[in-house]
């Protein structure tokens, strides 16, 4: 748990995120990327979905993490609620505001950024939260919605639909206070640099986290 005030950010592999208040935590994004103990967490107060796609949602290891979690808000986009055959989701929309414990969580957006034309585009609702007074945003797989007052972003990197231009462009219109990557396990790690060093050189972000995949930080 976060301590002082602090809201502690763990990176969990690819897009999914723990987040953590001294009284509430809540996972993102549990995907298909995703180590075993990660759909072994129990005590969660909110899993997230910001989409269906499997690297955002692991459906057959998400059953036990909910199972592990009946206690837990589980909050999705309205195709994915339509999709899911286990648990009890609320639909997540944009503008639309859940309370868990000392957190907010908003909904943003609806959806999911054009891969090709020919692909349809699913649904995609991102999240704002508002934890110890910081906000923090995790947009899914989209750059087209961009809410005010973000102070820590994090930031999809490496995607069929992502352009370095189009991320940079993005960081700089959030303008958040500290930027960290998610949705980078698309990318090598020689390739690396040439993605994460044009947000940190180009972005405009106050401070840039470069976080590991099963790396933590604090924010106050």
């Amino acid at each position: 748990m976060a301590h002082d005030g602090q809201v502690k950010i763990t990176r969990l592999g690819h897009a999914a995120i723990l987040l953590e208040t001294d009284r509430t935590r809540v996972l993102i994004d549990p995907g298909a990327f995703c180590a075993d103990d990660v759909f072994a967490l129990s005590g969660l107060d909110a899993i997230i979905v910001t989409h269906q796609h499997p690297d955002h949602l692991d459906v057959e290891r998400g059953t036990a993490l909910v199972a592990a979690n009946p206690d837990a808000v589980c909050l999705c986009d309205p195709e994915t609620a339509d999709l899911v055959d286990f648990g009890t989701w609320t639909i997540n929309r944009d503008g639309l505001e859940t309370r868990v414990g000392d957190v907010v969580i908003r909904g943003v957006g609806s959806r999911h950024a054009v891969i090709v034309p020919q692909m349809p585009r699913v649904a995609n609702v991102g999240v704002l939260i508002e934890a110890e007074g910081t906000s923090y945003f995790q947009p899914g797989d989209t750059y087209e919605y961009v809410p005010e007052g973000v102070d820590v972003l994090a930031v999809p990197l490496g995607a069929p639909w992502t352009k370095v231009s189009e991320t940079v462009e993005f960081v700089q219109q959030v303008a958040p206070r500290i930027v960290l990557p998610i949705h980078d396990l698309t990318i090598s790690e020689l390739a690396y640099p040439m993605y994460w060093e044009r947000v940190i050189e180009l972005g405009g972000a106050g401070e840039a986290r470069l976080l590991g995949q099963r790396e933590s930080t604090r924010v106050p």
